[in-house]
């Protein structure tokens, strides 16, 4: 069975209210679909940043983005992750507001996680960034987790 880190906006999309702008609306019921027929045939893993990440805001709102991550295994923070994170926040020249994006996805990395899935196709899911990512981790030979949204990590039936 195939690996998935879940980033912070995936339990945020499936604990918000329906959204009134139709693009996130479309991709909050995509979401809602991915968790209800997908995820049940992957291995589910998150971290403590995702937890921080959801925990924070809107007491009722981060109650319900955090039920959405219960039972999921925490996957543990490596020695190596801050050397990580440093190199994957100048390869992405991530702002620092974003930061915490290298840490989810230096944790996919370093667990060797199949999938990271996440709606950031700013920092995260995003062709030319993935495109790097597989040059510093081939040249650093470490493993290439693929950075997907639900809407594109879908299993194929035979």
């Amino acid at each position: 069975m195939q690996s998935i880190y879940i980033e912070t906006t995936i339990p945020s999309y499936l604990a918000a209210h329906p959204s009134s702008l139709a693009d996130i609306a479309k991709d909050q019921k995509i979401t809602h679909a991915w968790w209800r027929n997908e995820g049940v045939r992957f291995r589910l893993y998150t971290s403590i940043f995702t937890i921080d990440e959801a925990g924070r805001g809107d007491e009722d709102a981060a109650a319900r983005r955090i039920e959405y991550l219960e039972g999921i295994p925490l996957l543990g923070i490596p020695a190596q992750l801050s050397n990580l994170e440093a190199d994957i926040i100048q390869l992405f020249r991530l702002p620092p507001k974003a930061a915490t994006d290298a840490s989810h996805l230096g944790i996919a990395i370093l667990s060797k996680m199949d999938y990271l899935l996440t709606w950031n196709c700013k920092h995260l899911a995003n062709a030319v960034l993935q495109k790097e990512l597989m040059d510093y981790c081939n040249y650093h030979d470490l493993h290439v987790p693929i950075v997907c949204t639900p809407e594109t990590l879908t299993m194929i039936e035979s």
